[in-house]
């Protein structure tokens, strides 16, 4: 039976895809965003974050910590377990909504991600994918109805500095990505001092018109919920500046609408 490490299940979700959905984030990443707002998601073993401020030093560790200071994730589970939470919220989904795989990267723990489109496949119930395109598996991504990714930046060098990875490698993934005849829908992070200029995004947006399977292109402001979750697990933490609401319409206005 197949088996994948699941971070987080996350159901009746706007923000993840069209309509009302269930959300299941799996853990491990190839990238190091700078202002990843899943840190928990980026190793793929299951990890402790501890909140110092819910402590209340009870001594009780090893039975289970009763404040939620220490949260344990990371757990592995069938896609038998995870379809059993999907199927919960089946009658909420109607025709728009569904199941979306989302991490950390889904295509890190492609077999678990291609039996969990299959099994949703085979409840009548819509797939979407959220993938950096880091990575490329033509046989996971085309058992998705929907899949939705990132152009963080589009050059290599920055890309490469707030990443970890070229940029060339998304674009080719993208590409390739599109010869699928499954509709995409582009997203950017919009982060102060990375990319949160008309020039950037213009350019991420003539890349994008080239790619006729994109439908979408959707702007995502920077927020810092990442931060507490870096600091929960140990790790230096990097906080950008919010994106003002006055900002995000200026840069909407060179994001590209088909």
């Amino acid at each position: 039976m197949t088996k994948g490490i699941v971070a987080d299940i996350e159901r009746s979700s706007l923000h993840d895809g069209p309509g009302i959905r269930t959300v299941v984030f799996l853990k491990g990443c190839p990238l190091r965003c700078e202002w990843c707002h899943n840190p928990e998601c980026i190793k793929k073993e299951p990890q402790t974050l501890f909140y110092s401020e819910k402590c209340i030093g009870c001594g009780k560790c090893e039975e289970g910590c009763f404040s939620g200071a220490k949260i344990i994730c990371g757990k592995e589970m069938t896609t038998d377990e995870v379809m059993k939470m999907v199927l919960l919220d089946k009658s909420y989904y109607a025709e728009d909504g569904g199941l979306t795989i989302s991490g950390g990267e889904p295509l890190m723990q492609g077999e678990f991600t291609l039996s969990l489109a299959k099994a949703a496949k085979e409840h009548g119930i819509h797939t979407a994918i959220e993938t950096s395109l880091a990575l490329y598996d033509s046989e996971v991504l085309s058992s998705f109805d929907l899949i939705m990714f990132d152009l963080k930046l589009p050059d290599d060098e920055r890309h490469r500095k707030y990443t970890g990875i070229d940029a060339k490698i998304v674009k080719d993934n993208i590409l390739k990505c599109s010869e699928l005849g499954i509709p995409m829908l582009a997203r950017t992070p919009v982060v102060i001092g990375v990319n949160a200029d008309a020039e950037t995004i213009s350019e991420i947006s003539d890349f994008l018109k080239k790619v006729p399977n994109v439908y979408k292109y959707e702007l995502l402001p920077y927020h810092p919920l990442g931060t507490v979750k870096q600091k929960a697990l140990g790790i230096s933490v990097r906080k950008f500046e919010i994106p003002t609401k006055s900002l995000m319409e200026e840069l909407n206005n060179y994001a590209f609408i088909r």
